[in-house]
């Protein structure tokens, strides 16, 4: 195809990088453009009508990424009359009026603040022949307002903040989405309730700070409350939340975990360094004798408890000693999981300019003492597991053998990936739906399940992945132009319909 057909819808895809967060906002994207009169397109189509680009600025190649993948698209779009092209995202925040500039053929620039916009900066450029840039300093709308269109039928992200009041030193995310905003309680569980509506099982609170949430409207227990309210949604079964700051962790939160049967005993809590010195220069407002007090507690209240975390290895002024320190940290808080990086210099971050950074070299040899110390443990951990049984709820995607190898993959509830043989049950089980198991086999990454399952629980979310029906939340939306002929609206089934 080289455009849509007269009267016939415009296609689109939402091509995303980064952190849970854009994951969710691209999902607001494509909410936004269905309920605009898109279509998305099917996996194989290499020239959809729209692309859109939600990028990230975290990474030091982020740059390169968006303008490489820009580039490929440029003789595609040239092929293609009325092709468009949008960025979104932090890069774009970040970049604004650049990325016109050096990629032309951009059609559309957006930023963290004004998601909602995106269709009619769409049709602005179309009209106009013209790019359209639109970046806001501050948020327009919450983003949750806006209509969604979920890529789980299982799992749902729902944002409790957006924003950050944070300083850290090597962060560019405060910059390019701005300070806390919270959302009400009461906004959240309705959407909540709205996604197990629709057989959603499972939950992620989303924020850059969760435990700080309530300080926009002066309630510094907020966060704890509001696990203990989603306990009381009935049909829920999994509550998650990422990602809590440790300066702000209070016991109340352990609490809540512990007692709120549907609350994962699972937690994701950055550590960035084990060097008090390194936490001082990145202006992380707790060292790692609080750091461990806090898994020592969670620990207490949970023995089952799962803890993952974020790593920074080679951080401006780093010095042997303080990677040791990191090592020993790593090794008493016995992580099940970590996501480790490399320390790349973000050009606005007052580390960029820090004096003592360090050379390449130096970072990936720590970088892969590092990785090698995480993995022995983790691979402890996950051996204890063996002959244990566990909760599963089935996934799509999670594992890249699962054909070959004839198993399935899902998340067990502490956020463990499990490979598992379905045996008479295979055909029988789809994504969404729940099985009992035990674990054979341990590896540093995930454990497998190599007899038939002990158990299998048909779901109402496995039985709209069997539909293929996606999860829609609609969010509200005023005003926001359509693309070819409008939806007929269904007859009141009765009294008046609503407005």
């Amino acid at each position: 195809m080289t455009t849509a057909a007269a009267g016939s819808p415009r296609t689109y895809q939402v091509r995303t990088y980064g952190c849970q967060m854009n994951v969710h906002d691209s999902e607001r994207i494509s909410g936004l453009l269905e309920q605009a009169g898109y279509v998305r397109a099917a996996e194989a189509d290499d020239n959809p009508d729209v692309v859109v680009f939600n990028t990230c600025a975290v990474r030091e190649n982020a740059d390169n990424r968006l303008y490489g993948n820009l580039g490929h698209l440029r003789p595609v779009k040239d092929k293609h009359p009325g092709m468009q092209i949008a960025v979104g995202g932090c890069l774009a925040q970040k970049d604004r009026g650049e990325i016109v500039r050096k990629a032309p053929w951009v059609d559309v620039v957006f930023g963290t603040h004004n998601i909602g916009s995106l269709p009619v900066l769409l049709e602005r450029a179309r009209h106009n022949a013209a790019a359209e840039v639109e970046i806001l300093e501050s948020l327009d709308v919450f983003p949750s307002t806006l209509p969604t269109r979920r890529e789980s039928t299982y799992a749902g992200w729902v944002s409790i903040s957006v924003g950050c009041n944070n300083t850290c030193t090597f962060c560019i995310v405060p910059s390019l989405r701005g300070k806390e905003k919270d959302r009400r309680p009461g906004d959240i569980l309705s959407e909540v309730r709205a996604l197990v509506d629709e057989g959603v099982l499972e939950v992620t609170l989303l924020g850059q700070n969760v435990n700080s949430y309530g300080v926009e409207f002066g309630d510094r227990y907020a966060f704890g409350k509001l696990l203990r309210a989603c306990g009381d949604i009935d049909g829920l079964e999994r509550v998650r939340f990422t990602s809590p700051h440790p300066k702000d962790f209070t016991d109340d939160v352990i609490a809540a975990m512990a007692e709120t049967p549907n609350v994962c005993h699972s937690l994701h809590m950055p550590l960035q360094s084990g060097s008090d010195d390194v936490l001082r220069a990145m202006r992380r407002s707790y060292r790692s004798e609080k750091y461990l007090g806090i898994i020592e507690k969670v620990r207490a209240a949970m023995p089952d408890a799962a803890l993952t975390t974020d790593i920074i290895v080679g951080f401006p002024g780093e010095t042997d000693a303080d990677f040791e320190k990191t090592l020993d940290v790593v090794r008493e808080a016995r992580f099940s999981s970590a996501f480790t990086f490399q320390y790349s210099k973000r050009p606005g971050t007052p580390a960029a300019i820090m004096d003592g950074q360090l050379p390449k070299q130096v970072v990936q040899e720590r970088y892969e003492r590092l990785i090698a110390t995480v993995e022995e443990i983790t691979w402890a951990e996950n051996r204890k597991l063996v002959g244990e049984t566990v909760e599963v709820l089935v996934a799509v995607g999670e594992g890249r053998k699962d054909e070959r190898t004839g198993r399935m993959s899902g998340r067990a509830r502490d956020g463990r990936l499990v490979h598992f043989d379905a045996g008479s049950l295979a055909g029988q089980i789809r994504p969404g739906d729940i099985v009992h198991t035990t674990v054979t086999y341990a590896a540093p990454h995930h454990l497998n399940a190599d007899g038939a399952p002990l158990s299998h629980r048909r779901t109402r979310a496995g039985d709209a992945a069997e539909a293929g029906r996606a999860p829609r939340t609609p969010g509200v939306l005023l005003g926001l132009p359509t693309i070819g002929a409008p939806a007929v609206a269904p007859a009141p089934a009765g009294g008046c319909a609503a407005h």
